[in-house]
């Protein structure tokens, strides 16, 4: 039985993790939670659970996420906190040589080679949450890191992948929480709207999986069925295909390295239709900026994503408009970030800069 702590408990994928250890009590115990603010919830779910909890609200320090885990001896954490809070506690849980479900691509973004070194150094394993990493990883695992050229990553498109330049001038915050497919959080419901998000996971890639960023495209999915697929070097393709459930991949991570049966329904292929799209760059920018960050590497990720995690939050609170996300974001992105990362203090301090440049944007 592996013993799980679950960071951000009450979100969308902490959710999922806790549904998946009351299908499987035999595998599965929740050993501790965490929540941002939910205080009310997250004291609901201790006592259900019998376990230790932290309202990161008000002990979100390293000495209290340090004291959980003494407290809870997890074998695995799921780390489903949303945005830039999530690398501090990622960072303990490395630093622990405890195996991590990542589901907070912030982590990776900000701090992939440092990230990586940690895991590494402590004899730990990461282990992607997001439907599209998970099935790159699995993909990888199957066909082998040298046979394969290519890695495409799907997107939604989100709720406006066939508005106007005219119509996106006009989104407001409700439309843009409408999302098609997923039932996620207000923050990356937005960035999936903006394709930010699909930015996001091409920077986090690139670093995860050692990959240029010429190695990684891009398509747009509207059905959201087939998560991520691998060119071969013989010029094949290869997706992982299943329903767009995250209870899939948080599965497939808590279970690695064994493959599993799950109560989960398996995916039937019959009356299913599949359609893709190139993703409209020009109308879509955030993407093509993450590429480019993707590619420059250095201090810009970090850039790229605290300003428009800033950006974003203006945009929900009513402050700036829809398009001005990008705008935003391009103009943090045109200072220099050239800087190289060699340690978590350049990391904070290059997200603090991004956070300041873009609130007098804003």
């Amino acid at each position: 039985m592996k013993r799980v702590l679950v960071l951000g408990s009450t979100g969308s994928i902490g959710t999922n993790t806790l549904k998946i250890a009351d299908n499987l009590p035999t595998d599965f115990k929740i050993c501790g939670i965490t929540a941002h603010s939910n205080e009310e919830k997250l004291n609901q779910l201790s006592q259900l659970y019998k376990c230790p909890c932290l309202l990161t609200s008000k002990g979100n320090s390293p000495e209290a996420f340090q004291k959980l885990i003494d407290e809870t001896k997890p074998d695995i954490v799921v780390n489903g906190i949303a945005g830039a809070a999530g690398l501090l506690p990622s960072k303990i849980v490395l630093e622990n040589g405890i195996d991590l479900a990542l589901a907070n691509k912030e982590t990776i973004v900000m701090a992939g080679p440092l990230i990586k070194d940690l895991a590494y150094n402590h004899n730990a394993k990461i282990l992607p949450v997001d439907s599209e990493h998970s099935a790159i990883f699995n993909l990888i695992e199957k066909i082998g890191k040298n046979n394969i050229s290519k890695v495409i990553i799907t997107a939604s498109g989100g709720p406006f992948r066939t508005y106007t330049k005219e119509q996106l001038q006009n989104v407001t915050v409700e439309q843009a929480l409408n999302h098609p497919t997923w039932k996620m959080g207000p923050k990356i419901t937005v960035d999936s709207s903006t394709l930010a998000n699909k930015g996001l996971e091409v920077i986090e890639a690139a670093f995860l999986f050692d990959l240029t960023s010429e190695q990684i495209e891009v398509v747009v999915h509207p059905q959201s069925l087939i998560h991520s697929l691998v060119r071969t070097n013989d010029g094949m393709l290869y997706a992982q295909i299943s329903d767009p459930d995250m209870k899939h991949p948080i599965f497939n991570a808590l279970t690695w390295p064994e493959n599993k049966k799950t109560y989960l329904e398996p995916f039937d292929l019959f009356d299913q239709s599949m359609t893709f799209f190139r993703p409209r760059y020009n109308d879509f920018p955030l993407l093509q900026y993450a590429f480019e960050c993707a590619k420059q590497k250095n201090l810009y990720p970090i850039a790229f994503n605290a300003a428009n995690e800033v950006a974003v939050h203006a945009f929900l609170d009513k402050k700036t408009g829809y398009l001005n996300i990008a705008r935003i974001v391009r103009s943090v992105l045109d200072y220099n970030w050239s800087n190289r990362i060699d340690s978590f203090e350049t990391v904070f301090e290059a997200d603090k800069k991004a956070r300041q440049l873009a609130m007098e944007l804003v």
